[in-house]
């Protein structure tokens, strides 16, 4: 297994920074908590560089590189806690696309995707604080030559303007997944902790799918495989911008502490701060570390790619409660001012953390892969 960037990779990573520093100021998030208003320049800009169709195949109008490519991306959006609809379309959105759509479907939505013309997201969780396909309890019935659509999901990345939303119901023989318009659904947001990025609760009432938006044959193995691959990148994406938001708070504190004086020395001399510094670096390289072993593991379909995915997002949510924690004492007062940017980054983390479970959630899922009971 691969575990080294190659040149071009490297590349790609200097000139996303290099474009974020510009584009994605900490100004322009602000300007979304206070205002609420997405930066529609950003994400047009993103898709001029087609960011959006990195890891969406040619034959469908995307680049054709690899999700390697997209976790770069992810983990540097994450590092200035960019909004946007970016994670939601080409993490979640696209790959369930690509896993369960039909050729038609593929060329329809994932090159509408590619060149920006749709944004999308996934409606997976049907309970606040349970995201796994076993416990999806919406329904979907069929209506004629189509669906109909009744439940309430929880924690969609949305907006009003969000154009489709795979759906995951629960039919009278397992798991499908449905493709429905923005428009056809009441979106609802949540007054959640991180206000760059809104979170949605999204209710489907009696809406009406087409044959045409159904992904793959509902309640066949192949739809509940295809989704459990394409959740895991949405999963892993996650904790990869988890990472970079913790890294970048990470930084903050380590330049304060080393400018902040206190009798007469800077504050990052004393044992006790050196010991937070060197305990949140060697997190957010664990977490690093444990986060492009999935990403390897996914490039590569090995079988272990579901617990290299679990662990990574139990290691990044482990990560961010450690850095959002010592960095927040490492800043003292400074840190509870709303001034201060360090605020946003925490917010952000916090909140992405609990997005398709935190390390409760994927410590069980690892124990169950290894055959260890939770009641054990």
């Amino acid at each position: 297994m691969d575990l080294e960037f190659t040149e071009d990779q490297e590349e790609l990573r200097g000139a996303v920074q290099s474009f974020l520093e510009k584009e994605c100021p900490i100004e322009i998030v602000r300007a979304v908590v206070e205002t609420g208003e997405e930066p529609e320049k950003l994400w047009s800009s993103m898709v001029g560089l087609d960011w959006p169709g990195l890891a969406i195949p040619e034959d469908c109008g995307g680049v054709g590189l690899s999700f390697v490519e997209t976790a770069v991306v992810v983990e540097e959006l994450g590092r200035v806690v960019a909004p946007g609809p970016f994670l939601a379309t080409t993490t979640q959105f696209a790959p369930a696309i690509r896993e369960l759509g039909s050729d038609e479907q593929r060329q329809r939505f994932l090159g509408a995707v590619a060149t920006g013309a749709i944004t999308g997201t996934l409606a997976l969780a049907d309970h606040p604080r349970r995201w796994g396909v076993a416990d999806v309890t919406s329904l979907a019935e069929r209506s004629g030559d189509g669906w109909k659509l009744n439940g309430k999901k929880f924690g969609v990345l949305a907006d009003p303007t969000t154009e489709e939303i795979v759906v995951v119901a629960h039919t009278s023989d397992g798991i499908g997944a449905f493709v429905v318009p923005g428009s056809q659904c009441k979106l609802t947001k949540v007054h959640s902790l991180d206000q760059s990025r809104p979170i949605y609760t999204a209710e489907f009432n009696g809406v009406e799918v087409s044959a045409d938006r159904v992904l793959g044959a509902p309640g066949s193995p192949e739809v509940l495989a295809g989704l459990t691959r394409a959740i895991e990148e949405a999963i892993l994406a996650t904790a990869l911008e988890t990472v970079g938001t913790s890294d970048a708070l990470f930084q903050m504190a380590l330049a304060y502490v080393k400018d902040r004086q206190q009798f007469g020395v800077p504050i990052g001399s004393f044992q006790a701060i050196k010991h937070k510094m060197s305990d949140m670096f060697v997190g957010i390289e664990r977490a690093r570390a444990l986060c492009y072993f999935a990403v390897a593991a996914i490039e590569e379909d090995a079988d272990n790619r579901s617990i290299a995915v679990a662990m990574a997002k139990s290691g990044s949510d482990d990560c961010q409660r450690l850095v959002c924690q010592e960095s927040f004492q490492s800043f003292g007062g400074i840190g509870y001012t709303w001034e201060h940017d360090a605020h946003m980054f925490i917010k952000r983390a916090k909140t992405t953390g609990v997005l398709f479970g935190g390390t409760a959630t994927q410590t069980l899922l690892v124990a169950e892969s290894l055959g260890v009971s939770a009641s054990a």
